[in-house]
C-alpha cells in the first residue's frame, strides 16, 4: 500500500465511525424521553432510570444499524432488560428498608397532568402499587398498558414468548385494577384541593386541615433511616393532621410532582420534603411525604433551575 493510500483509508475510517454515531446519536434522542419514562416506570427512581439510558447508550453504540429494523422497539428492549436486572437488585435493597419505602419523586411539567394516563401511570400511588408486581409482571404492565407495545415486541424486550406475556398481562392488568386508586379529578378541583390543603397547613388551622382531609387519609413518610419519618403509615384525620401542624413553619410551594399536585416543603432555603398527594372526591385521601435526602436530591437540582 503506498503512501497516498494509507492517507486516504485513515480519513475514511474515522469519518464511517462518525458517522455511526451520528446515527447512533441521533437515534439515541429521539427516543431518549420514551426510555426514561419507561426505565422510571419500571424502577421508581430518576437516579436509576438515569443509569439505565447510560447502560442503554453503551450498549447502542456498538449495535450495527443497518440490521435494525425498527430502532425505538429494539432501544425500548435494552432499557427494559438493563431495568429489570436492576430491579431485581433494587428488591432486594428494599427488603431491609427502613420505614416506608416511596418512589423518587419527579418534577413533571403541566401538559402531563392534562394526559391523564400518563399522569395516573407515574402517580405515587400507582407506583406503589406497580411494587406489589413480580419484576416481569411490572414490565410487561407497564409496556403494554401504559406504551401500548405489541405483545410481540414485549416478548423480545423480556425474553418470554408472545402467548406468555399475553397471559402475564391478563393477570397484571387485574392486580392492578383490584388495586388502584379509583378517584379521577379534574385539574382544576385539584389545583383547588391543593390551594386549600396548603393554606390550612400554612396557617396550622386544625379544623381546616380536618375539614380538607378524608376521613381514612393515609401518610406515608419516607426517611430511608436518614432523616425522622413515621416507621408506619399514619391512619385517619385527626392523626394526620397533628402531624402536618408541625411543619406551618415551613416554606411551601406548589408543584406538579408525578403528574399530580403535590407541595414542596422547604426549610432554610433547602428543600427538605416533598408532600405528594391523591385526592378523592374534592378530600386529600392519600399523602406521600419523601424526605430521604438521597431520594430529595435529583428534585433539589431540578426545582432549584426553576426558582
Amino acid at each position: 500500500m503506498n503512501e497516498r493510500s494509507e492517507r486516504t483509508t485513515d480519513t475514511a475510517e474515522p469519518l464511517a465511525r462518525g458517522d455511526r454515531m451520528g446515527a447512533a446519536t441521533e437515534g439515541f434522542v429521539t427516543h431518549r424521553n420514551l426510555l426514561f419514562t419507561v426505565a422510571y416506570e419500571l424502577l421508581g427512581s430518576a437516579a436509576d432510570a438515569e443509569d439505565v439510558l447510560q447502560e442503554t447508550w453503551l450498549r447502542w453504540v456498538d449495535v450495527d444499524l443497518d440490521v435494525v429494523r425498527d430502532q425505538r422497539a429494539f432501544l425500548v428492549r435494552i432499557a427494559t432488560r438493563q431495568a429489570l436486572s436492576r430491579l431485581r437488585s433494587l428488591g432486594r435493597r428494599k427488603e431491609s428498608y427502613v420505614g416506608p419505602w416511596l418512589p423518587e419523586p419527579l418534577l413533571t411539567a403541566p401538559d402531563v397532568a392534562e394526559d391523564v394516563e400518563l399522569a395516573d401511570s407515574v402517580s405515587m400511588a400507582m407506583l406503589l402499587v406497580l411494587e406489589t408486581l413480580a419484576p416481569t409482571e411490572r414490565a410487561v404492565f407497564v409496556l403494554r398498558e401504559v406504551f401500548d407495545l405489541a405483545y410481540d415486541e414485549i416478548a423480545e424486550a423480556v425474553d418470554k414468548s408472545p402467548a406468555a406475556v399475553r397471559q402475564i398481562a391478563h393477570r397484571a392488568r387485574a392486580h392492578v385494577a383490584a388495586r388502584r386508586p379509583r378517584g379521577v379529578v379534574s385539574p382544576a378541583q385539584a389545583k383547588d384541593a391543593l390551594t386549600a390543603f396548603q393554606r390550612a397547613v400554612e396557617t396550622g388551622d386544625l379544623q381546616r386541615l380536618l375539614d380538607i382531609l378524608a376521613p381514612d387519609v393515609v401518610l406515608l413518610t419516607d426517611g430511608g433511616g436518614v432523616v425522622q419519618a413515621a416507621l408506619a403509615p399514619l391512619l385517619g384525620a385527626e392523626a394526620v393532621a397533628q402531624v402536618l401542624g408541625k411543619i406551618a413553619a415551613a416554606s411551601l410551594r406548589p408543584a406538579q410532582v408525578n403528574g399530580h399536585p403535590a407541595l414542596l416543603v422547604r426549610r432554610n432555603g433547602e428543600l427538605d420534603t416533598v408532600l405528594a398527594v391523591r385526592i378523592d372526591d374534592g378530600r386529600i385521601a392519600g399523602l406521600y411525604a419523601v424526605r430521604n435526602p438521597e431520594k430529595l436530591a435529583h428534585m433539589a437540582r431540578e426545582t432549584a433551575l426553576h426558582r
